[in-house]
């Protein structure tokens, strides 16, 4: 079934479109006009769950068996079922949860380039032989998944983000429940529509909408799920690894960032600018890599903050689906009065607010935010330490390289960081002692390509990565095997 506009969403379990047994709903509301019912959310329970629980078991068995190359051929279907609806799903996406349109097709395509990436790896190898001290015996590693794997997603990426999940659990063999943010389950929902056209097995994959206390603890404890995969908060995070830990089950986590950039004295002042911007301020800010401190070099702190601030006064806020529109708005009513008691505490621990941070004028009933730019920040600042996520940059003076680096490693967290400078020396130095998992030079913070691994250090991650061929690390478990003639 194709969901309209104001239609409930279902949950999807055992490849049928199904109603909670508690028959309750939650409005979702277009953040660009909260007037707008963009859909209803089913609040889902338990019993939801183990139905969805129970499909996913008694569909792995099979699901396991086929061969690399028969899922692969799944996850084709899938890339050519969501390529069809690219537009539909990215409106939705806008619609959903504020990301402008050109963000939100390119979202929706790079889960399509995930899916076919993810279809060829079925071909590549999965072990490999290891010489016995046993002349007469062959001695070799296999993989095997997991079996059942829960996926819980955010709502700032809610294609992108289940599909990088979601593709490598199936391609490795195991089952999926996905627990999308119900932010965004309408468009999960035309997400599920695409697997659903695409003829998978019943209960390969199944989606179940509810709160995070109901559906996603219960994703915790519920014994026969084999494995979690998770992207949110550090809160959550922790949450789930000590119930995954309490009955023995596999997590990934992927939490938050404080992510730096450093402008080195040398650097390419137009180019770092515009990266800053791009890294920091698109989606709103609401990125896990997106930039959040900038670490400047007192030779050129003065200029870079000129461009800098006339930069982001250019940026137009408003409608996503407004074609001149740069940055939408906060994804709800809660994350828009986050991002503002931020810019108020700022202010109150002595930084400098030389632009935004208030409601715009003129921009209707959405949850906007002017993009905010601090300067006279110190280190030990609460914008400098904890994760906004939304539109603040916070400037950070130095007077060293060697300084730089240390005030940015000065972190709980360690997701991303970038670099700008023409120095191979600070670029060898960076790369080195950068403590994150994802560091560019000369290029913003936020992003990585599909095929690399994706994760973080200290405490934005669980230490394992995510998208490329790291994924077949979590997604299965290594079996050795001797054979003895």
């Amino acid at each position: 079934m194709a969901f309209q506009a104001g239609e409930t969403t279902l949950n999807y379990i055992n490849g049928e479109w199904t109603s909670s047994v508690t028959g309750e709903v939650d409005s979702s509301i277009n953040p660009s006009n909260k007037s707008e019912v963009v859909g209803y959310i089913q609040r889902s329970s338990r019993v939801d769950l183990d139905h969805a629980a129970a499909a996913a078991k008694q569909a792995s068995t099979a699901w396991r068996k086929l061969s690399g190359a028969a899922r692969g051929e799944y996850l084709y279907k899938i890339a050519n079922a969501l390529e069809k609806r690219l537009d539909e799903v990215a409106e939705t996406m806008t619609r959903e949860m504020g990301k402008t349109f050109p963000e939100a097709k390119g979202e929706t395509a790079r889960g399509i380039a995930i899916l076919r990436y993810y279809a060829g790896e079925g071909m590549r190898k999965v072990g490999d032989v290891i010489p016995s001290t046993d002349s007469e015996a062959l001695m070799f590693t296999t993989r095997v998944p997991l079996g059942v794997v829960g996926v819980i997603t955010p709502w700032n990426f809610p294609v992108a983000i289940p599909i990088w999940k979601i593709a490598p659990a199936l391609i490795y063999g195991n089952t999926v429940i996905l627990k999308p943010a119900s932010e965004t389950a309408v468009t999960a929902a035309k997400l599920m529509e695409c697997f659903h056209e695409a003829n998978l097995p019943a209960g390969v994959i199944n989606m179940v909408v509810g709160s995070g206390s109901e559906i996603g603890q219960g994703i915790i404890e519920h014994k026969s799920i084999n494995g979690i995969t998770f992207t949110g908060s550090n809160a959550t995070g922790k949450r789930i690894a000590m119930g995954a830990i309490a009955r023995g089950a596999k997590y990934q986590l992927e939490m938050g960032g404080k992510n730096p950039v450093i402008v080195a004295a040398d650097a390419d002042l137009d180019l770092a600018v515009e990266a800053t911007i791009s890294g920091g301020l698109r989606s709103t800010g609401q990125k896990c890599t997106a930039t959040s401190r900038v670490i400047v070099q007192s030779a050129v702190y003065e200029t870079f903050k000129q461009k800098l601030v006339e930069r982001v006064k250019q940026l137009k806020v408003g409608d996503g689906m407004d074609p001149q529109t740069w940055l939408g708005p906060c994804a709800s009513e809660s994350q828009q009065q986050t991002v503002l008691s931020y810019v108020e505490k700022g202010i109150s621990e002595g930084a400098t607010l030389l632009f935004g941070g208030k409601v715009p004028d003129g921009t209707g009933e959405g949850f906007y935010v002017e993009p905010a730019v601090f300067d006279n920040v110190k280190p030990d600042m609460t914008i400098a330490k904890e994760e906004i996520f939304g539109p603040v940059l916070a400037l950070i003076k130095v007077d060293t390289f060697e300084e730089a680096l240390q005030t940015a490693n000065d972190s709980e967290f360690g997701l991303s960081a970038s670099i700008f400078t023409k120095n191979i020396g600070n670029m060898l130095a960076f790369v080195n002692d950068m403590e994150a998992g994802l560091v560019r030079v000369n290029a913003e913070s936020a992003g990585v390509e599909l095929q690399a691994p994706f994760g973080g250090m200290k405490q934005s991650s669980s230490h394992s990565r995510e998208q490329g061929q790291a994924a077949i690390e979590f997604f299965t478990s290594i079996k050795t095997v001797f054979v003895k003639q």
